[in-house]
């Protein structure tokens, strides 16, 4: 079972395996979900990359527009795979696909994109589709009413979360394929497993869950939908500074 990782770069090779793992096992349409206020996801793509060495020739990597993807070209010179953009709503993602292409990271899409990426992974077909950091489900543009249901229904329910983590004010959501969702209370100096599920624990539930461990009351805990307040001392101390130092 994986232990909550204490650094970013311990978060980004704990999502390595759980890809590699997901994906040898038949996944293929996988999100990579760390979850944190200010991340710059630029660094943890590159970190991230080496899943694909095998595969580098055959890799297409898409980032939201063309800014970000002149910005990777740029930063990252020469890579052996190929830099793309997702465009927009109007331009069909099929014609930048190639029958060379065998598997697709898709960076930081946000629900703005996805139309396109939910076109990107029809176009793949058997083809694998990573998703990495992505944040495709705000409410404001996806819809909360039926339109957003059938895009929930028809498309992000068929992603399969390999990895995510989430600290919150008192506590932590992490998931590491093939171990099952996991939910962390803060104890002292340390953080210990209180629960594990075959779902995501969110909501209510996630406060069930905190409250049965702590002995309080329902409703006074963690996700509400906003976004959580981050741990700033023990385990994630070092994730912290870490990540105060990709935004500066």
């Amino acid at each position: 079972m994986a232990e909550l990782p204490n650094t970013l770069e311990e978060a980004i090779a704990q999502a390595r395996e759980a890809t590699k793992a997901a994906l040898a096992d038949g996944y293929t349409r996988l999100q990579v979900e760390l979850v944190f206020p200010e991340l710059k996801t630029m660094p943890v793509a590159q970190q991230f990359l080496p899943v694909f060495e095998e595969q580098a020739s055959e890799l297409k990597v898409f980032f939201p527009d063309t800014g970000a993807a002149a910005l990777a070209r740029r930063d990252w010179g020469q890579v052996p795979f190929k830099i793309e953009d997702l465009g927009s709503s109007r331009t069909p993602i099929q014609g930048k696909i190639k029958e060379e292409d065998k598997v697709f990271l898709v960076v930081e899409p946000s629900s703005v994109e996805v139309a396109q990426v939910e076109q990107l992974c029809n176009a793949a077909g058997d083809r694998p589709v990573i998703l990495l950091t992505p944040r495709l489900e705000d409410a404001a543009i996806v819809g909360i009413g039926y339109a957003g249901r059938q895009l929930r229904d028809r498309f992000i329910k068929t992603l399969h979360s390999c990895y995510y983590i989430r600290p919150l004010e008192e506590a932590a959501v992490f998931r590491c394929y093939p171990s099952q969702w996991q939910v962390w209370l803060e104890t002292g100096d340390e953080y210990k497993l209180i629960a594990e599920e075959s779902q995501k624990p969110v909501g209510e539930g996630l406060d069930l869950i905190i409250a049965k461990a702590t002995g309080a009351a329902s409703g006074t805990t963690t996700d509400t939908g906003n976004a959580p307040k981050p741990k700033k001392a023990g385990l994630f101390t070092g994730l912290q500074r870490f990540l105060k130092a990709l935004s500066q």
